[in-house]
């Protein structure tokens, strides 16, 4: 169980640094032309507003965070099409801890192919990272919450999954801490801070690479190894390609008994996903909590994504003022995770879930009435970002472990379970993110796109509320 929630603290810096906090901010310096002063008549003063570099794909020019959140979208896109498959073959091969640290490699190394980004002219450079990262981060997730109901019983999932964000949230401050004083203090000037956002990069793949070691020494490996398995597996060890295959009737023919076995493979992984999907609608419980589950996490998910960007482009947030109010949502959002975790004892997680979203509601329009011409913008901002850090933390550890409770007690098919779960989020992430650069590229702003939000949580208040508690579970507090 330590083991398990330690891969938080190794991984969710990548959330951090590069989602939340320092990628987002240098994506948004490196992307800007220049400044350009502007008087505000209602209330005398000149206020500075960034003049962006155009990004041109296909003979059209974009805005940057547009781009910035359609290359979000096609990570998640990409996620979608390999969970199913890849949890699939953990189920048949029983490697899911193997899968699990293929993805968390693709994710340190990416992060670190990031300090190749370094202006305009290695803009893909940055995006092409930026999604490999995300498909590396997400992918493992889908490995790592099915262990949830692997390693903890029902009455200790709660606590279990709250610890495991607790864990990422002190992880990834002590980092972004450690990189800020690189940035902020010991760069003498910008040309020195943007080397030290690069280096900062480098120290997030070391991390995440580094702490995940003990995940992996200490996790079991669950699953049964099937029998049934085509000779030497040619495609997914790489040491065989180099062996003999004489007695298997020759190299060619092993290869051709792969293809054949991945094709079946790909074919089965999307049937079984329906498969699943259709058995899980079929609890009333489970209908209303995953339809809930996919409407909230449209906003959640996708305000989490760009609320840096929207602190820069919208507000032009100072990079420390930036940086620190971060900092301070990620540090709310443990005291959130674990105050909600005990409340949830005392009201159920109906209620705790209920009172996340309408939070979250609050925020968005709040969002959506900040005017970057107000002289106390930033403070409205700072409030917006108060709400957040409390429910953020909070609405992802009890979503997490009131799907495992609500679960059917099968054990070995919790892989499946939790890809199907892992899925509807990015499913979710795509329509949220896709919606969210749309209405940027059209209005030429995110409050637009940070209204439109509130219409998904509001949804998913309703379906939460057909959630039915049943007093003598002795599963869960419901």
């Amino acid at each position: 169980m330590k083991a398990w929630a330690l891969y938080d603290w190794a991984n969710s810096v990548y959330s951090l640094v590069i989602t939340s906090t320092i990628f987002p901010i240098y994506y948004s310096i490196l992307t800007t032309a220049s400044e350009r002063s502007e008087y505000v008549e209602e209330t005398g003063k000149t206020i500075q507003v960034p003049v962006r570099h155009m990004i041109n794909i296909f003979g059209r020019d974009y805005q940057p965070d547009a781009v910035y959140g359609y290359s979000l979208t096609l990570s998640f896109a990409i996620v979608v099409l390999l969970s199913p498959i890849l949890s699939s073959l953990a189920d048949t091969i029983g490697n899911k801890k193997s899968f699990l640290q293929f993805f968390c490699y693709l994710g340190a190394t990416s992060c670190m192919g990031l300090a190749m980004f370094t202006g305009m002219n290695t803009v893909w450079l940055g995006l092409l990272f930026s999604v490999t990262a995300s498909v590396g981060f997400w992918g493992s997730l889908v490995f790592y919450n099915s262990f949830l109901p692997d390693i903890a019983t029902p009455d200790k999932q709660d606590a279990l999954s709250a610890k495991g964000y607790v864990y990422g949230y002190i992880g990834s401050v002590i980092l972004v801490i450690i990189c800020l004083v690189l940035i902020q203090v010991l760069a003498k000037n910008a040309e020195q801070a943007k080397l030290y956002t690069r280096i900062s990069f480098l120290f997030t793949g070391a991390w995440w690479f580094g702490f995940s070691q003990y995940t992996f020494k200490h996790l079991p490996q669950f699953g049964n190894i099937k029998d049934q398995l085509p000779k030497d597996l040619v495609l997914l060890n790489h040491k065989n390609l180099f062996k003999s295959h004489k007695n298997n009737g020759g190299f060619f023919f092993v290869l051709k008994k792969n293809i054949a076995f991945y094709i079946d493979i790909v074919k089965e992984s999307f049937r079984e996903l329906f498969k699943v999907g259709n058995h899980l609608f079929r609890d009333s419980n489970l209908k209303y909590f995953l339809s809930s589950f996919f409407f909230f996490s449209v906003g959640m998910q996708t305000i989490f994504l760009m609320a840096t960007l929207f602190g820069k482009s919208e507000i032009n947030l100072a990079q420390d003022k930036l940086i620190m109010t971060l900092l301070v949502i990620q540090i709310e959002a443990i005291i959130g995770a674990i105050a909600f975790s005990r409340l949830s004892r005392k009201i159920g997680n109906k209620n705790v879930i209920s009172i996340c979203i309408v939070l979250w509601i609050v925020a968005c329009l709040s969002a959506y009435y900040l005017n970057k011409e107000n002289p106390n913008v930033e403070y409205q901002f700072y409030g917006v970002a108060a709400i957040v850090g409390l429910v953020m933390g909070g609405l992802q550890a009890m979503s997490r472990s009131t799907y495992s409770k609500l679960l059917p007690q099968d054990g070995m098919e919790n892989t499946t379970y939790f890809s199907f779960y892992d899925v509807l989020e990015k499913l979710a992430i795509i329509l949220g993110t896709f919606i969210f650069a749309t209405l940027i590229e059209h209005f030429n702003n995110m409050r637009y796109a940070a209204l439109s939000m509130t219409v998904f949580f509001a949804i998913g208040l309703v379906l939460i509320r057909f959630l039915k508690v049943n007093a003598n579970n002795n599963k869960a507090n419901l």
